[in-house]
């Protein structure tokens, strides 16, 4: 039997993303490996991206539709300031993303994306997407390689064990700032360990009412 390797226009380049949403604030992170198979292709690439001013995207998938995701927004973005003279709010730029995404819903782009900002109140919000642009608003998410480990222990420390016990949460998560941030970075140290395509460097953006503020955390690069 003849054996052939099928082309495809897509490919997985892994790594993780993680937003948690607050009172007042947004932490949204990522690591910086980017792999292919059983190859890491770089070990400094970051999959945040600024898209407004109060809104931040953290995505993972494969990168190259990533990057004309992000240049597609970019433009999108630059229309709407120039009609409306102002930034757009990240509730909006949600829905932007949304329409973006399920515009190619034929030949999609193979994103899997996590939007973290401020809303009009200055509350902390985070949506999370599929490839198609279904999204929701949450108080915390992860996509990616190690959302499958991450996830699960999110959900053990941030939500009720039952809504019959408890009622249910506003979409944003009792924690403090730091608080939050210690709890990424637990988050990255553990997935690292069991997840190949997570790894090398922890990226954190946090979003305040004082503005953006970047932080990194090394992790193990084997």
């Amino acid at each position: 039997m003849k054996q052939q390797s099928n082309w495809s226009p897509y490919d997985n380049n892994g790594g993780t993303c993680v937003a948690i949403a607050g009172a007042d604030y947004c932490v949204i992170a990522a690591d910086t490996r980017m792999s292919t198979g059983y190859s890491i292709l770089t070990r400094d690439y970051s999959k945040i991206c600024q898209l407004a001013e109060k809104s931040v995207m953290a995505s993972s998938g494969f990168q190259a539709d990533v990057r004309a995701l992000q240049k597609v927004l970019a433009a999108r973005h630059l229309i709407y300031q120039h009609q409306h003279n102002k930034q757009m709010s990240c509730p909006a730029m949600a829905q932007l993303l949304s329409n973006t995404l399920y515009y190619k819903r034929f030949f999609p782009y193979y994103a899997f994306n996590v939007l973290g900002g401020l809303d009009n109140e200055g509350k902390g919000c985070v949506f999370t997407y599929d490839a198609v642009g279904s999204y929701e608003r949450v108080g915390y998410s992860s996509q990616g390689s190690g959302s499958t480990l991450i996830m699960p222990f999110l959900d053990n420390q941030l939500k009720s064990p039952s809504p019959l016990l408890l009622s249910a949460q506003d979409a944003v998560t009792p924690l403090s700032e730091l608080e939050a941030i210690d709890l990424v970075k637990t988050c990255f140290a553990s997935a690292t360990e069991r997840d190949i395509y997570t790894g090398d460097k922890l990226e954190i953006v946090v979003l305040n009412a004082d503005g953006i503020r970047r932080e990194h955390m090394e992790l193990r690069k084997d």
